[in-house]
């Protein structure tokens, strides 16, 4: 099996030189399974388990361990280490305040497909994109089954602009599979070689649209329901390969996304309102009452929506309160805080008591 079909260059051959010399070979996992990673080898596939002296050294954090797309070292049907990522979609994981989830390595494109309606709900495509940024790859936001537009014309126009005005930056197109449109647009963005990752809610079209891509039905498919939701037709995070040389990874159905990062994607997916900011008067403007307040003007004269800003100090609250729980100093520097705030309170208090 040829390596060169799977994104692997002359960079991946040099971090892997010092497990070649320990006779390990490469290889890049395109499925996690109960059982196993199963993995892309020169010699073919084969189903892998995980070392555990790598499971030793990922510690409580799954985020170290094999996820698809990642190159790994393999020896003896194990793999026995990852090579360093990219770029990593990630995000927090489902009832999980302190564990980030990997949902696709070493990726080029992330491609944010959202349904007419309900689905391309602003605050949600905001998320999405989000969690793109931060991945250090190249996001696009794509109205998958365009043709359940009642007018393909109107309709679909007035969802792209939605779609467009919390996107800044980014390309946003219409897709249907059944006609055939934006097919290409997005198969001219997978030259050979090049990983594209889909995310989105079940039911948007995002195993059709691998099958389309791909020329022959692959993944299993299904239809919205009539309650606007997806069928979940994905269970588990696949790599497959295009006939043109092209790699997709599809994922099954994102119903949470909790944001795990440093606030980088958050700012780039906001970059309108990180451009304001810079033009506060102070640093640390808090966007309250302060004077000169760049982004306090935009809102009273309609230049940003309020929504939007809303959304943003949403997002920003909930990076705070992840980092407050996986960064010791920084919950303990919080915890300080509050007693100060406590005890300044009460001195308060007791001082007005005695006036």
């Amino acid at each position: 099996m040829d390596l060169d079909l799977f994104g692997w260059d002359g960079d991946f051959a040099g971090q892997f030189a010092p497990w070649a010399d320990a006779g390990h070979r490469p290889g890049r996992v395109i499925a996690a399974h109960r059982g196993g990673d199963l993995v892309a080898t020169g010699a073919g596939e084969l189903l892998a388990q995980t070392t555990g002296r790598l499971r030793h050294l990922a510690g409580p954090s799954v985020a170290g361990l094999p996820a698809v797309g990642d190159w790994v070292a393999v020896r003896d049907g194990r793999i026995h280490a990852v090579l360093p990522r990219r770029t990593a979609v990630t995000r927090r994981a489902p009832g999980s305040p302190t564990v980030e989830q990997v949902l696709a390595a070493n990726v080029d494109l992330v491609v944010a497909v959202v349904a007419p309606g309900r689905d391309a709900n602003p605050r949600r495509v905001e998320r999405l994109l989000a969690l793109a940024w931060e991945s250090g790859a190249q996001p696009v936001v794509v109205l998958g089954r365009a043709d359940l537009c009642p007018d393909w014309g109107t309709d679909v126009d007035t969802e792209l602009a939605g779609l467009a005005a919390v996107a800044p930056g980014v390309q946003v197109l219409a897709l249907s599979c059944y006609t055939g449109e934006g097919v290409d647009e997005i198969a001219a963005m997978l030259t050979p070689g090049r990983t594209a990752v889909l995310l989105g809610s079940s039911g948007v079209g995002k195993s059709t649209l691998v099958n389309r891509l791909a020329g022959r039905d692959l993944l299993a498919t299904g239809e919205i329901r009539d309650d606007g939701k997806g069928r979940h037709t994905t269970t588990t995070r696949q790599l497959v390969v295009l006939a043109d040389g092209g790699l997709v990874i599809d994922t099954p159905g994102l119903r949470e996304l909790g944001l795990w990062a440093n606030g980088a994607g958050t700012a780039a997916a906001f970059d309108d309102v990180a451009a304001l900011a810079a033009e506060c008067r102070f640093d640390d403007c808090r966007h309250r009452t302060e004077p000169g307040c760049a982004v306090l003007a935009a809102l009273e004269d309609g230049r940003l929506p309020a929504e939007r800003f809303s959304a943003w100090e949403k997002l920003q609250r909930e990076l705070a309160w992840v980092e407050r729980r996986t960064d010791p100093m920084a919950a303990a520097n919080r915890r300080r805080h509050i007693r100060a705030m406590s005890k300044s309170i009460r001195a308060n208090k007791v001082h007005r008591g005695r006036d």
